[in-house]
């Protein structure tokens, strides 16, 4: 492995890292158990793309997301992505 792709591979790892905690510590424990159960079992998977989604979607305040989970604001179109169609579908099952 090149010294560039173990880098990377590191970068990637603290990128996922940071993500799955602040996934778990949002502020509303509602957010907490959607964004944080889908990253306890999708983010070791998730490519630089997917975590830059992922990222964008952690910013959202937790009342915004959740009416967009519930279905009482419709998802605005930058956020209407499959990542977030995948995280409606797990939480759906919670």
């Amino acid at each position: 492995m090149t010294e560039l792709a173990r880098q990377t591979d590191t970068d990637l790892e603290t990128r996922r890292r940071r993500a799955r905690f602040r996934a778990w510590h949002r502020g509303m424990r509602e957010a907490d158990l959607i964004l944080g159960r889908f990253a306890d079992e999708y983010i070791a998977g998730m490519d630089e793309t997917r975590m830059d989604e992922f990222e964008t979607l952690l910013e959202v305040p937790d009342g915004d997301l959740l009416k967009w989970m519930t279905g009482e604001q419709p998802v605005p179109p930058a956020f209407d992505t499959r990542l977030f169609r995948d995280i409606r579908a797990t939480a759906s099952k919670l």
